[in-house]
């Protein structure tokens, strides 16, 4: 018995570096399979639809966007798709969406949390009390409130729950620490829920992101100057963006294996496996450098940052 336990332990820290088992392919195919993704209506939630519906399952899009759910529409069609308006703040709206999908469909076997919002760059001494609860409301209660009513089916169904986080779970919160805060807390929320759901059969994952080239990320990033310097403060193969097409690739790639973890760009994988080092010799070389106080003043010197306009279910990411 210790062998083949040995080897399960091996396959799925195949799985989680992202590596294929040795002659076997997918293990979970979504074709026949009703999907519910949050933030949906844009970026890596709408690419994930999309890549998800062309595999065949029926997707259901939550956001609280209106002009979301028309370009889902647009974009998915009539067939095999749900768009329903939800806010992932609102416990009971979220209850009666996944309710209302259950109801719809008949089944409910995978979740993609994804909603998620980016403040503008600042510092938690400047930034402002409501935008800092906003961030933590959507990027990690919604999250929970996502899950909470969508479990039991999930289970029932032997289905898999995605939970995405960001590369910023594990970087150093120069300019963006609400951001930080709230995917290290997702991660742990995933990492929780893999373990609770192994012993049903089901399965949990989280999915880390780099520097994705969604509109937000291009706003934070481009047209900031600020943010064009905290851009700058990586190494260069950490700034490589990918499309929301790549991201979703690697979500609906990630639920056929059943992944434990999944990360993109690549570039960010020696950090995330060598974090506790990494992590270490990062934060000793900010602490000390003179360009990052710098950086921390005309932080500082800003107004109080509030929250950030737009769609409170969208998906944004960056690092």
């Amino acid at each position: 018995m210790a062998i083949f336990e040995k080897r399960r332990a091996y396959a799925r820290t195949l799985r989680d570096l992202g590596l294929p088992l040795p002659g076997k392919g997918a293990e979970y195919d979504v074709a026949g399979k009703v999907v519910l993704i949050t933030g949906g209506g844009d970026g890596i939630g709408l690419a994930s639809a999309r890549a998800l519906h062309a595999r065949g399952a029926t997707v259901a899009v939550i956001d609280n966007n209106p002009a979301a759910h028309t370009a889902a529409d647009c974009a998915l069609g009539q067939e095999r798709v749900l768009t329903l308006m939800a806010d992932v703040r609102d416990r009971a709206g979220m209850n009666a969406a996944v309710q209302d999908v259950i109801e719809q469909t008949g089944r409910l076997d995978v979740v993609v949390a994804n909603a998620g919002v980016t403040p503008p760059p600042g510092t938690l001494r400047r930034i402002d009390p409501a935008a800092f609860d906003r961030v933590i409301d959507i990027n990690l209660t919604g999250v929970f409130n996502t899950i909470r009513p969508a479990v039991d089916e999930v289970i029932e169904r032997r289905g898999h729950i995605v939970v995405v986080s960001s590369a910023a779970a594990f970087a150093p919160g120069l300019g963006g620490a609400s951001y930080m805060i709230s995917k290290a807390a997702v991660e742990q929320l995933g990492r929780a829920l893999r373990l609770e759901l192994a012993g049903y059969g089901a399965s949990a994952g989280v999915a880390y992101f780099g520097m994705v080239d969604t509109q937000l990320a291009r706003a934070t990033l481009d047209d900031d100057e600020l943010g064009r310097k905290l851009d700058a403060r990586l190494p260069r193969p950490l700034r490589r963006r990918i499309s929301a097409e790549d991201a979703a690739t690697v979500i609906a790639d990630a639920i056929a294996r059943r992944a434990g973890r999944t990360l993109a760009p690549a570039a960010w994988q020696p950090w995330a496996l060598g974090r506790g080092l990494v992590n270490v010799l990062a934060d000793g070389y900010l602490v000390a450098d003179r360009d990052c106080h710098e950086l921390i003043r005309e932080l500082d010197a800003r107004p109080a940052t509030s929250t950030t306009p737009g769609s409170p279910t969208a998906s944004r990411k960056m690092p």
